[in-house]
């Protein structure tokens, strides 16, 4: 399942090549949300010099799967980009409708919290320490 995701690039780090000949280069994006998030993606082998053409405060859409591995009994999450491309100006919008046009799904935006039946004029009988 691939995901995607738009935002600015904010940080370009350097090719990592292992002792076994694997190589990957990690970046970062910065989402355009009302809480915006810096998301690491990496780039691995061959695509690690798909990020060179791009500049740290470009906006870009990232295309990604998401990896999970184990090892030791500790698990491990990369969001592993296989497309770069820059973001059209204005399709900040259009994207969720792009996506689900495309068959592919997008995650749902976080709900709003509940509302709560909290009387708060008895805050005195409330033990929480804030």
């Amino acid at each position: 399942m691939s995901y995607e995701l738009r935002g600015k690039l904010t940080k370009i780090f350097d090719t990592q090549t292992f002792n076994s000949g694997f190589t990957k280069r990690e970046f970062v994006v910065t989402t355009e949300e009302q809480y915006p998030q810096d998301i690491k993606f990496e780039l691995i082998k061959d695509k690690t010099s798909m990020i060179e053409q791009y500049n740290v405060g470009d906006v870009l859409n990232v295309k990604f799967d998401i990896r999970g591995s184990e090892w030791n009994g500790k698990y491990f999450v990369n969001l592993n980009a296989w497309r770069v491309d820059p973001a059209a100006a204005g399709a900040g919008a259009a994207a969720p409708q792009e996506a689900a046009a495309s068959g592919q799904s997008t995650p749902p935006p976080p709900a709003a919290p509940a509302p709560t039946d909290i009387d708060l004029g008895s805050a005195e009988e409330d033990d929480l320490p804030f």
